[in-house]
């Protein structure tokens, strides 16, 4: 099975990254890859940048190093209400647009607080992708969101990077199997991340893919191996 683009990333823009748009381009090229998807942190992460970042990637080359640039973000959900650090007006202009649920930035509350958001952030009509929603720190239904994402064509994330052994987030692993599990059942489907914040992790999805094998999840399922595919998807939403 051949990846042929990454939609999670960082740039220098973040914060806590530390690589160009550049050079994450150029690496995603040298590792055969022909999308990549730039989604620096919004603007309640420590570090990250303000709203005005977002609004002018009108100045970016769609294709750097033959690759091709979605212009995106990775949001944080505020509240268990589902809202989110951009506006409507502001994701409406984006190539791609996820939202995760970061403990720095809002408080993990409990399953059913956490579940709720996941919901109600999918109810927005700009939300692409869940992210990282196997992280143990913020517990969640997955049958309840997962089920909401294949209603509102919305992708599951499996996150590479937390289940690489240096991860922070808890039982990254136990919680992405079960997610994976309930992904085949539903047939719902998946992205696999690289939430890569330097430019050698562009692409990285050695444990993603080992625990696909491991499961037997259907490769049909997985949206990273058809870059129409995934453009095709988008627009469902």
């Amino acid at each position: 099975m051949k990846i042929l683009l990454d939609t999670h990333s960082h740039t220098i823009a973040s914060g806590h990254a530390y690589s160009t748009i550049n050079e994450m381009a150029y690496s995603a090229n040298k590792k055969g890859l022909k999308l990549l998807c730039i989604t620096d942190h919004a603007p309640k992460m420590p570090g990250a940048p303000d709203s005005v970042y977002f609004r002018n990637f009108k100045v970016i080359d769609k294709i750097i190093h033959d690759v091709e640039i979605f212009m995106g973000v990775e949001l944080n959900i505020l509240d268990f209400e589902g809202n989110v650090d951009l506006t409507n007006s502001v994701l409406s202009k984006l190539d791609v647009v996820i939202a995760s649920f970061h403990p720095i930035c809002t408080k993990a509350g409990t399953i059913e607080e956490n579940t709720k958001a996941f919901l109600n952030v999918m109810e927005n009509p700009y939300v692409n992708i869940i992210g990282h929603p196997e992280d143990g720190n913020v517990p969640i239904d997955f049958e309840a969101v997962i089920k909401k994402a294949k209603q509102t064509n919305t992708l599951v994330e499996l996150n590479n990077s937390s289940l690489k052994p240096t991860s922070s987030r808890a039982n990254t692993k136990e919680n992405a199997k079960k997610m994976l599990e309930i992904c085949k059942k539903e047939e719902a489907f998946i992205t696999i991340g690289s939430d890569a914040h330097f430019n050698t992790c562009v692409g990285e999805n050695e444990f993603a893919l080992r625990l696909i094998d491991e499961v037997n999840f259907p490769r049909e399922l997985i949206i990273n191996t058809d870059v129409q595919k995934f453009k095709d998807f988008l627009k469902q939403k």
